[in-house]
């Protein structure tokens, strides 16, 4: 565990994981959102090794995606922002594990499963989604094209009475799970598939 990682009882933690490929301004602005709307005291960013839903074709190394986001963290200047290889580290594959994993090192932290309106939707196609609702607080930050719907899918609908208003979101971290917020603010277009084929374009 490095100093960065260390965590005391009470302490508000967001985990944000993804592949991070590349990280980009718009994890800052939803790790900002987050800190602020939330009340958190850190953003955990989990560069996770692979994702089972996203294929590895143009997935780039580990160490790469965890330097690049770190040397963008680094530019941003906040020390609640921790970019961290824990995945790894546990041999974690699926999301329920790790925040299983997560819990039962750090118990007494407040930790809430940050995700974007575009993962709402997918939700249901993750492992044991519903243990990861009862597990853990969710907060679901805008996503261009995917906001209004994602308050209407089919996890959102499943998840609609455990549902804080946003003007309640900074009580979501000590909520008792189920419990659910549909954070408010500007969107960020920034994308990594779209930073990818800029760079495929730039290459031929």
């Amino acid at each position: 565990m490095t100093h960065s990682e260390l965590l005391t009882p009470g302490q508000r933690v967001g985990l944000l994981g993804g592949s991070f490929n590349p990280a980009h301004e718009g994890h800052l602005h939803v790790t900002r959102m987050c800190l602020k709307a939330l009340a958190l005291d850190r953003v955990w960013w989990l560069v996770s090794p692979q994702n089972p839903l996203k294929s590895d074709a143009e997935m780039a190394p580990l160490t790469k995606r965890l330097s690049d986001a770190r040397e963008l963290v680094d530019k941003a200047g906040d020390p609640r922002i921790v970019v961290t290889d824990i995945e790894t580290r546990l041999g974690t594959r699926y999301t329920i594990d790790t925040i299983e994993a997560l819990q039962a090192r750090h118990p007494g932290v407040h930790f809430v499963w940050l995700m974007g309106a575009d993962n709402l939707i997918q939700f249901p196609q993750w492992a044991r989604w519903r243990d990861i609702a009862e597990a853990v607080p969710i907060a679901v930050y805008p996503r261009p094209g995917y906001t209004l719907k994602a308050r209407v899918c089919p996890a959102a609908e499943w998840l609609k009475p455990a549902t804080l208003n946003a003007d309640n979101a900074a009580l979501l971290a000590e909520r008792t799970p189920p419990a659910l917020v549909f954070l408010e603010g500007p969107e960020h277009s920034a994308s990594a598939t779209a930073i990818r084929a800029a760079a495929r374009e730039r290459r031929e």
